[in-house]
């Protein structure tokens, strides 16, 4: 199964790369100064690689996007369980919670910038406001969905209420756990690009901004490429971690 979605996955690649070369080489006419080509971001790639400054960009970028990602796992997933379970802590906190999700967080990336300055902490922070939302809903979904019934054997043999949690809320919120893990990898990318691009002299998202001006698209999109490429690959992980911690799910999606 992993190798058959290898290849589907890498031809789809190939092919939506062949058709954005050959459309720009054959059919349209197109201006290098506006619009780039793969075989030209390839050329950037190779470059920046031998060059050493992508490495570099990354290790500055990934240092605060696992910060802030870290973060919102320690919150997210405490905070979801206690809701689904807790009716009380539900009420209290869903109308908040629901708030500050549906609000423009970005927007307060210069805030956050003025008031923890311009070094891992601000950029960290907007990760985390960014990443911890969809844990805390799909774990509080996952923890509304358990099974009522295996509550209702754990308490009639005794089990107390840390039994409930690991033994049975815990195995059923993998799903929707990864799921979290999903959303909340390109929310904590895109908090890592809005910090950089706001203050920074140094990191991906810099790099991006910083070429972007200068109107160097091959060099700009080896940027953009990087980061998708960590978004499936830290996907791929997820997927992994799901097929260790509960294989009967992952068996149940293959079939």
């Amino acid at each position: 199964m992993g190798s058959r979605r290898l290849v589907l996955g890498g031809l789809s690649v190939i092919a939506f790369a062949l058709s954005w070369e050959l459309l720009l080489s054959t059919v349209v006419r197109w201006d290098p100064f506006f619009i780039t080509k793969p075989s030209l971001i390839a050329q950037a790639v190779r470059e920046q690689i031998l060059g050493g400054h992508l490495w570099r960009d990354m290790a500055v970028s990934a240092q605060a996007f696992v910060v802030g990602f870290v973060m919102a796992i320690l919150v997210g997933i405490p905070v979801g369980a206690v809701m689904g379970w807790r009716r009380r802590a539900e009420y209290a906190l869903d109308p908040l919670m629901t708030a500050l999700y549906a609000s423009p967080l970005i927007a307060l990336a210069p805030l956050l910038i003025i008031t923890a300055g311009v070094g891992i902490a601000a950029k960290a922070l907007l990760v985390f406001l960014l990443a911890v939302f969809p844990f805390i809903f799909n774990t509080f979904a996952g923890v509304r969905c358990t099974d009522p019934l295996l509550v209702s054997v754990v308490r009639s043999f005794g089990g107390t209420e840390r039994d409930l949690y690991t033994k049975v809320i815990l195995p059923g919120v993998v799903p929707y756990l990864v799921a979290a893990s999903r959303l909340a990898i390109g929310r904590g990318l895109v908090g890592i690009l809005v910090g950089e691009f706001y203050a920074a002299s140094e990191g991906i998202g810099f790099a991006i901004s910083r070429f972007g001006d200068t109107y160097r698209l091959p060099e700009m999109f080896t940027g953009i490429l990087v980061l998708a490429v960590v978004a499936v690959a830290l996907t791929s992980v997820v997927r992994r971690l799901e097929a260790v911690v509960a294989p009967w799910r992952a068996g149940q999606r293959d079939r």
